[in-house]
């Protein structure tokens, strides 16, 4: 017998709260307007709503929490929508492809999970659930070494590729070993973060981190990549952390290339000479991306910051962007303006909260329909087509 739609959410834990009931209350529980909510929902910003309504305050904060006066984190999305399209009507678009490669491998369209920390935040399972989520939708994830779940039971349940996120810790042993373990895991690819010598002014994110604490009787567990690791009991200057190395250059990006057996991307680029060292270096690819704004407020929209990059890198290597993606659109005028794909942060954890595995498939596939429809509507029926001419001049 088919899994209903009630079933798969029941099973996600994304009905909170619920049991298994008869009779009269079983008719009341059905009728769940979050639950309906989810059954509607058409674009990423239903998405957020159902997500608000299901999560917690701190937690609400954390994932959706920036830098500062969250600056950036608006700019983010406002240069988006300033960026305006020019259709091309009496085209043949009754074939559309959005197939891309990345590293040698053939992907259906060029959308990825972005990695960030903490799913369980999100979902009972985790980042268990997004892996199986982006699975369904036929995405490549990259997996935070802060993720609530090892990458070895991630790769269990994982049925698409793959790559990790590395932040370079101070103790360069453990360091190597969680590369190691992403690569026997079978990640394709290791994103070292580089924008996070020290973290932002995380205001929203350290009120919530209070009062989960306040509401908690046990301490916070170190993630599950990080086991082992000794903290030391002190560091010099406040801004500083115990597990991050803020002494990190591109000396140690090429140690981690010496012996990683992947393509090494470096993530956090948003100035063009930072490419262009890049370039130099030997590295496999960037990120252009400001940590979703929750690092230095007030730097450029990521979407504003491409066309210099990708001006500077003249295509000899990949170019991926996050932050501030919402819509198909947006999807289009990154890859007309250079980016080889995107990455979603915020929109998969807004799927993972309202619907576990199936939400975040969700909203991968309304993302990767939305393009479709924004190729065809500007007369584009390739990636290889869409370049700057398809925005508006003037």
């Amino acid at each position: 017998m088919p899994t209903t739609r009630r079933e798969v959410l029941l099973s996600t834990g994304a009905l909170a709260g619920t049991s298994l009931l008869t009779g009269r209350e079983a008719v009341s529980q059905q009728s769940d307007p979050l639950e309906e909510e989810v059954a509607a929902a058409l674009n990423v910003w239903d998405f957020k709503k159902i997500a608000q309504q299901r999560l917690d305050q701190a937690s609400w904060d954390f994932i959706t929490g920036a830098a500062g006066d969250e600056i950036s984190m608006r700019w983010n999305r406002e240069a988006y929508d300033r960026i305006r399209l020019e259709p091309n009507v009496l085209v043949d678009v009754s074939g559309i492809d959005t197939r891309t490669r990345l590293f040698g491998q053939e992907i259906p369209f060029p959308i990825l999970v972005s990695p960030s920390g903490g799913h369980s935040r999100s979902h009972p399972d985790g980042e268990l659930a997004t892996a199986r989520g982006a699975g369904q939708a036929q995405a490549i994830m990259a997996v935070s070494t802060l993720s609530s779940k090892p990458i070895e039971e991630l790769a269990r349940v994982a049925t698409q590729s793959l790559w990790f996120q590395l932040y370079m810790i101070r103790d360069r042993g453990l360091t190597r070993e969680i590369v190691e373990r992403a690569e026997a895991a079978g990640c394709k690819a290791i994103c070292i973060t580089v924008d996070t010598p020290v973290t932002g002014a995380r205001n929203r994110e350290q009120r919530a981190g209070r009062r989960r604490r306040q509401g908690s009787q046990t301490p916070r567990a170190l993630p599950p990549h990080l086991t082992g690791y000794k903290r030391p009991e002190s560091v010099e200057g406040a801004i500083f952390s115990t597990t991050l190395d803020p002494s990190i250059t591109w000396k140690e990006i090429n140690w981690v290339r010496s012996f990683a057996r992947v393509p090494v991307l470096i993530k956090g680029v948003l100035n063009p000479a930072d490419a262009q060292r890049a370039v130099q270096e030997g590295i496999s690819g960037i990120i252009v991306s400001n940590h979703g704004g929750r690092n230095l407020d007030t730097v450029p929209a990521t979407i504003d910051a491409l066309p210099r990059i990708a001006d500077q890198v003249a295509g000899r290597f990949p170019i991926l962007i996050d932050s501030g993606i919402r819509r198909g659109t947006d999807i289009l005028k990154a890859v007309a303006l250079g980016a080889n794909a995107v990455m979603i942060g915020r929109p998969t954890l807004y799927g993972l909260a309202s619907a576990g595995p199936e939400g975040v498939s969700r909203v991968i596939e309304i993302l990767r329909h939305e393009l479709e429809m924004a190729m065809a509507l500007t007369g584009r029926t390739s990636l290889s087509q869409i370049d700057r001419s398809v925005l508006w001049q003037g």
